[in-house]
């Protein structure tokens, strides 16, 4: 029997129906809300545990097109692998409820969350997540916390809480955090780019970009505006969903503990070693050192005597070198690298080091380094995609794609298609470089990061050289964007925030958070904390410790920029306006006359009918200077094509009528004739002559008075003949 509630929350209509479909999962729900319904599914596989120490969990966020009345966009009309929306919806909600699972629940856990049915307004994200924590909440898992989600928007100033869609466009951040009813869990936030008239003299304005980058002061507002929303959502959520909790199942959660004699052991013969091992991990991810401390080991008379394995032992080494970083940090506020808690790695900028592309960036910092390069291409160029909220095809004008190949971190693995992960930092770089774009500019960016070497936050460094990338492909930007990662370590009462994070303080550390933005405030936020939350007064000092180091790498950042020397490969633009209405002139019947210039010139044209904008690239200046004046004159000695009133002809004309008229076009099937009384007709090739007509400029010529009679009228259509006729 099926259990459902009714709520109202935010103004909206919320369903949960659980135990009403899929049955045989350890816990279903059907959510509505409006016209949209999600269903989530969690599966369990107590009889299944591995035998690693992680928390198998996986979790698929699936939209269905019939849910909009709609077939796949495509070929193929089956739903394949999933885009880039699915995929990153499904890491907000794996890293939203992971922090749930107790430690050493080790049995393979499936959630699954279907979109069935969708509102065109709906926040997807949102009703997904909660769909999910809703599903676990009230499945048999030993869970007994609920998360939910809320999205915060501003608009003229004003923070809203679950804006619509329509609001989103319209908002100045997109801030996405997601919690329990006493402890953040995972925050993302943007800003979103927008551009105002602002008058400069007396009758005359100017147009600004505004990046929209919010300051700590504010964001930290807008964070707990969202911790006050989550804290009484859930406490609704768990008293509402009581009845529909199942009796949790009775399971062994396997701690993989060591031996406190082991770990003592280890701790007074090996502590020198461990620490030299520390100091090379401070220089790479890979734990090499460590297993040759632990081999090291399983070589005295101790362990052989005592049958202990080596992975016991090298457990013991982790161990032991996690508390001497912990303890190297809270006690003495020195890192394992040496450096200061505040201190950023030394950083090198090289840029156009690829002769043959558009614009690059080496960024290195510390053992982290990225080659971001810039490709620039029209509007052609552009990632076309589908969104199920939506109707028609969009297109992607700004695409940043980051690559993590394993000899970045020395692996010897070979590369395999985009993994969640590189789909993930790349939306995050994208996310934080993308309002610092001019809004007028219309061509297609792509930015690709190679990441050669990586010691913690290689998504920062594809933000840091991304944003430089940018600059030196002449792109408009309206200043420079950088990231970097902020970690924390929390030990009783005392605690310590680190600046620009290494991989093993991202391992060892308790907070993990990547900022990105301008000297003036943030554009871009990630952040994950685990179970326990974090103290918001502690958060927005991490903030600003986070300003201080990204100022610092601003100005690092200012000083290349100076010294770029454009790439030779580097399209060279013109661009310039023409009148509107002559537009036509420029494309010609059938393209003829653009395809001429372009074949004539061997430049790239594109077009903008609606304000007359002609945009030309080459790799010739002469080329495009000689198309440029050719496309000028051309518009200079066109007729204008003025697009006449609406005239309803039924008012003005009658079958059988002979009226006077002048010829305002000719094309290959006719020629238009404009009306003296108003508006225009069509006199076609056959209603000239009673003799076969081949062409109609054997007969007719522009601006020709001719007199027609009116074979047939409606009320937006007239059709002519010759009066001759």
């Amino acid at each position: 029997m099926s259990t459902i509630c009714e709520l109202e929350l935010n103004n909206k209509e919320e369903i949960f129906e659980f135990n009403k479909v899929a049955k045989q999962s350890n816990g279903s729900v059907l959510f509505k809300s409006g016209d949209s319904v999600i269903m989530a599914t969690v599966v369990c596989e107590y009889d299944n545990p591995v035998e690693e120490d992680f928390m198998p969990l996986t979790v698929q966020y699936i939209e269905k097109t019939y849910a909009a009345a709609k077939f796949a966009g495509g070929f193929i009309k089956r739903e394949g692998k999933p885009n880039d929306f699915e995929t990153l919806t499904s890491r907000i909600i794996d890293r939203s409820l992971r922090p749930l699972f107790p430690d050493g629940f080790i049995y393979p856990t499936t959630i699954t969350v279907m979109v069935l049915s969708v509102q065109n307004d709906a926040d997807l994200q949102v009703m997904a997540l909660n769909a999910a924590s809703a599903a676990l909440y009230t499945s048999d898992l030993p869970i007994n916390r609920s998360v939910c989600a809320t999205r915060v928007g501003r608009i003229d100033g004003e923070f809203i809480v679950n804006p619509s869609l329509d609001q989103l466009e319209n908002s100045t951040i997109d801030l996405f955090v997601a919690g329990t009813s006493t402890d953040l869990l995972m925050i993302e936030m943007k800003s979103n780019a927008t551009q105002e008239m602002v008058e400069t003299d007396v009758e005359s304005f100017v147009k600004v970009h505004n990046v929209n980058d919010l300051n700590e002061d504010d964001l930290m507002s807008a964070i707990t505006l969202a911790s006050d929303v989550l804290n009484e959502t859930n406490k609704i959520y768990e008293d509402s969903f009581a009845l529909a909790k199942a009796p949790i199942q009775d399971v062994e959660l396997v701690k993989h503990t060591i031996s406190d004699e082991l770990i003592k052991y280890v701790k007074d013969r090996y502590t020198l070693d461990i620490k030299e091992a520390i100091k090379s991990l401070a220089k790479k991810e890979r734990a090499v050192e460590l297993k040759e401390v632990a081999k090291l080991i399983s070589k005295d008379e101790y362990a052989i005597s005592n049958d202990i394995s080596y992975e016991d032992i090298y457990k013991a080494v982790e161990i032991i070198k996690k508390d001497i970083v912990r303890d190297m940090i809270i006690n003495e506020q020195v890192r394992a690298d040496g450096r200061g808690v505040k201190e950023v790695r030394p950083i090198t900028i090289e840029t156009n080091i690829l002769p043959s592309a558009h614009s690059s960036c080496l960024f290195t910092r510390g053992e982290t380094q990225a080659l971001v390069v810039a490709t620039l291409g029209n509007s052609k160029d552009a990632q076309m995609y589908e969104v199920l909220t939506g109707t028609g095809t969009k297109t992607e004008k700004f695409m940043v794609h980051y690559n993590f190949p394993g000899f970045s971190v020395g692996e010897a693995k070979p590369i395999f298609g985009v993994s969640r992960r590189e789909l993930g930092h790349g939306n995050l770089a994208k996310r934080a470089l993308e309002s610092s774009i001019d809004l007028d500019y219309s061509d297609t960016v792509r930015l690709v990061s190679e990441i050669f070497e990586s010691n913690g936050s290689s998504s920062m460094a594809t933000v840091c050289g991304g944003s430089i990338a940018l600059k030196a492909a002449a792109v408009p930007i309206s200043s420079l964007v950088a990231g970097i990662a902020m970690g924390g370590i929390f030990k009783d009462d005392k605690y310590q925030i680190l600046t620009d994070i290494m991989g093993l303080e991202d391992h060892d550390g308790d907070m993990d958070f990547k900022v990105a933005g301008t000297t003036q405030g943030i554009t871009a936020l990630q952040m994950d904390i685990k179970l326990g939350g974090i103290d918001l007064a502690i958060l927005k000092e991490a903030l600003y410790q986070a300003k201080e180091g990204r100022v610092h790498i601003l100005n690092l950042m200012e000083e290349a920029s100076k010294t770029i020397v454009p790439s030779a490969a580097l399209p060279l633009i013109e661009q310039f306006e023409i009148d509107p209405s002559k537009i036509l002139a420029v494309i010609g019947k059938a393209g003829s006359v653009v395809k001429e210039i372009i074949e004539k010139f061997g430049v790239s044209v594109d077009l903008d009918k609606a304000s007359g904008t002609v945009k030309l690239t080459g790799d010739n200046r002469q080329n495009i200077d000689d198309a440029a004046a050719h496309i000028k004159n051309i518009s200079s000695n066109a007729k204008s094509f003025v697009k006449k009133e609406t005239v309803d002809f039924t008012k003005l004309y009658n079958i059988d009528d002979i009226v006077d008229g002048k010829v305002l076009r000719i094309t290959d099937f006719g020629a238009f004739i404009e009306l003296k009384k108003g508006g225009e007709g069509l006199l076609h090739i056959s209603k000239l002559s009673k003799r076969r007509v081949n062409k109609v400029e054997d007969i007719l010529s522009l601006d020709q008075n001719i007199e027609v009679k009116v074979l047939k009228v409606t009320k937006d259509r007239i059709e002519l003949a010759n009066s001759s006729l």
